[in-house]
């Protein structure tokens, strides 16, 4: 049975509750950013909280970059029990946060914060909500395959460092500046090196965790890899999810490769974030299918 409010009104078609089903007992969660307008946390997170039966509600909160800091204290004292972080926030909450788990302090970047005996403790959920994604109909196992990341950002760091740890024999990092290239490939380990596009030729996956596939024009000039290297056998993805499909993303899949935007690493890493909210296992399915309605994305 749906979950209701207390006058028993139904949730939309979301599976959210509307407004009315608000109370002073209602544990707040938001997602953090500059601009956050866009995001699809919230969406995602009251899906799960609705399907859970649990009075939580995610909202939106607009931050402006150097103020992480700032409001990570305000939301302490406000009682919001968990955040999701995103642009330009990352690296400052790391720095701002009491705790942070191995992973957080290994890539210097917390996309995710919760209440860890009264003080905040960041984590980073990207990296293993991409695992997860690729996982998901049996799509792609990093073990023992050989990968090619493009970009040195934080969201190239995570995909980087859960890659090597779910058992890649190479991740080879792609970017135009060689030192933070260096960097995001000694994350992985031994298994991690820098590399040329060339080496996608090889590859079993080839990620492309820059923002180029956002700009809306032809030509090899917005290409992470040229698509002529890719085809058949390959799994590419591209972080990017609006548009739901990138030229990129559009001229590899026409060479047979097999192609998955951005939009299953955020449901995933969504997904761990509730868990480590509310302790609950969290309802990928429910959580896919509000993306997936025609207005979700």
């Amino acid at each position: 049975m749906a979950p209701q409010g207390p006058d028993g009104e139904a949730p939309d078609h979301h599976g959210i509750m509307r407004p009315d089903g608000l109370s002073a007992s209602t544990c707040v969660v938001g997602v953090m950013g500059y601009p956050v307008a866009h995001s699809l946390s919230p969406l995602l997170h009251n899906t799960a909280f609705a399907h859970l039966g649990l009075d939580w509600v995610s909202v939106a909160f607009a931050v402006r970059p150097g103020r992480a800091a700032a409001a990570l204290d305000g939301a302490r004292e406000l009682d919001i029990r968990g955040l999701s972080v995103t642009m330009p926030h990352k690296e400052d909450v790391a720095a701002a946060v009491a705790v942070r788990t191995p992973e957080a302090e290994r890539l210097g970047a917390v996309n995710c914060v919760a209440d860890h005996r009264g003080a905040w403790l960041g984590d980073n959920t990207d990296g293993a909500g991409l695992v997860a994604a690729l996982a998901r109909g049996g799509r792609f196992v990093p073990r023992g395959r050989r990968c090619v990341v493009v970009g040195a950002g934080g969201a190239a760091r995570a995909v980087v460092a859960a890659l090597a740890d779910a058992g890649a024999t190479e991740v080879v990092v792609v970017n135009r500046t060689p030192g933070r290239a260096l960097a995001a490939a000694a994350l992985a380990g031994p298994a991690g090196r820098v590399g040329t596009a060339d080496d996608a030729r090889a590859a079993d996956l080839v990620v492309n965790a820059t923002p180029a596939g956002m700009d809306d024009v032809e030509g090899a000039a917005v290409w992470p890899v040229p698509p002529d290297l890719l085809g058949p056998g390959q799994v590419v993805v591209d972080l990017v999810y609006h548009p739901p499909v990138t030229p990129w993303l559009a001229a590899v899949g026409e060479r047979g490769a097999t192609t998955m935007n951005g939009l299953g690493m955020l449901v995933h890493q969504a997904a761990l974030q509730i868990e480590r909210w509310t302790g609950r296992e969290a309802p990928v399915d429910a959580m896919w299918s509000a993306v997936d309605e025609p207005g979700g994305r």
